[in-house]
């Protein structure tokens, strides 16, 4: 398809809270991690969760808590650190295999959603605060991995948001001008990034951030992905 009439060439998507809606996805997952670990010592439970920011009651992240736009690394250290005999290097390893089996909660049907904008010429990407490896896991999970021409964590040797170089490395392997390609993303880690990167932004509201919150750094704000077809020609 021609695509000189598309607002983009290329979508950069953030993966959890944009591609999988965060509360959905993370929320319950992370409650039952936390009390994996304190194996029923509710003291230490509480301390973990004030350490990453969650409400055990709520069973929900804190919207300011440092996991939510966070690296895989950052979230280790903040587990780890309550825990007795823990250090950040186990608490990494550990967090990236059990985020692997996460269970998923697509924003939208994320397969006719991505082969409509295949079918519009765009290319498609994922860079994710996450690891590489539980991204490539987790999209093979959703069965939409090969529909994305780049997937890339912050592991991936090109950094992490809200530092632009990522977006970047995605805009230069595939020829694209920056000013063509939209940052996709729920947080203004994504945005910021964007915004740095000399790239369009689109923020959703499937994450744990306000459209408040998100106002200053995005070009146009969405209820969930599902909106982004219609705006392209707009």
């Amino acid at each position: 398809m021609n695509t000189s009439t598309l607002r983009v060439d290329g979508l950069l998507f953030d993966k959890d809270g944009t591609l999988f809606d965060f509360r959905a996805t993370w929320n319950v997952w992370s409650a039952q991690l936390i009390r994996d670990f304190a194996a029923g010592d509710s003291a230490l439970a509480a301390a973990i969760a004030r350490s990453v920011g969650f409400d055990l009651v709520a069973e929900s992240f804190l919207p300011d808590s440092p996991i939510i736009a966070g690296t895989n690394r950052q979230a280790a250290e903040l587990f780890a650190a309550p825990i007795p005999g823990s250090d950040a290097d186990a608490m990494e390893a550990i967090l990236a295999e059990a985020a692997a089996d996460a269970p998923l909660a697509p924003a939208v049907p994320l397969v006719p959603f991505l082969e409509d904008l295949l079918t519009r010429g765009l290319t498609l990407g994922v860079m994710t605060n996450d690891t590489e490896f539980s991204a490539k896991s987790q999209l093979r999970r959703a069965g939409v991995d090969d529909r994305f021409h780049w997937i890339a964590g912050f592991d991936s040797g090109h950094g992490a948001k809200p530092q632009p170089h990522p977006l970047l490395a995605f805009a230069n392997a595939h020829g694209l001008q920056p000013g063509r390609v939209a940052m996709v993303g729920d947080s203004t880690h994504d945005l910021i990034a964007g915004r740095e990167a000399g790239m369009q932004t689109i923020a959703v509201l499937t994450g744990m951030a306000g459209a408040e919150e998100l106002r200053p750094y995005a070009d146009v704000i969405f209820p969930d992905i599902g909106h982004i077809a219609g705006w392209l020609h707009s």
